[in-house]
Formats: C-alpha cells, sequence, structure tokens
C-alpha cells in the first residue's frame, strides 16, 4: 500500500502507491478520500495516549511532568505508524471488490 515507509527524525512521511500492486485497486476513490483517516488517526493517538497516562501514571505513580513528557515521545514517535494505519484502516472500510 506504500511506496516508502517515511522517517519521522527526516520529517518524510510515508508515500501511498495509487494503485495496489495485486489487483490494481485505486485507493484514493475520490478527491479529499483520506480526509477521514484523520479521524482515525486522533482515535489511535488518543488511546495510545490514555494508555501511556494509565501505565505510567497509575501503575508507575510517575510525576504528571515525567508522565506528560513519556506521552508527548511516544505521540511523536508514533506518528508516522498512526499514518499507515489509519489509511489502511480507512482504505478497508470502502473496499469494495469488483
Amino acid at each position: 500500500m506504500f511506496m516508502n515507509k517515511g522517517n519521522i527524525f527526516l520529517l518524510k512521511r510515508p508515500q501511498m502507491s495509487k494503485h495496489c500492486s495485486n489487483c490494481n485497486y485505486k485507493f484514493e476513490i475520490e478527491t479529499g478520500f483520506f480526509y477521514g483517516a484523520m479521524y482515525v488517526s486522533y482515535a489511535l493517538t488518543v488511546a495510545e495516549m490514555i494508555a501511556c497516562m494509565v501505565i505510567f501514571w497509575a501503575f508507575m505513580d510517575l510525576p504528571p511532568v515525567l508522565v506528560f513528557t513519556i506521552i508527548t515521545l511516544i505521540a511523536i514517535l508514533s506518528s508516522t505508524m498512526n499514518f499507515k494505519l489509519a489509511r489502511s484502516i480507512w482504505a478497508h472500510l470502502f473496499y469494495k471488490k469488483k
């Protein structure tokens, strides 16, 4: 689905292929199709942040400033993965077999 992986440290986001290499399915059905993937990405990021907060604050009893720093770092480092995962989920929601 993606031509390259992207790199958060070089500020490069992953590039999507226009069509599937196996079945020639066009991923972007219409212009702006992947705007909905932003909502999926938001939900994934919020879920990760809540899970990290519970783990580091409730179970490990770390100070709130340290928990905030850890959550921010995890959100930044997982942004490329969330981008790819959200687009994959969004494309699969609307996939129609021909």
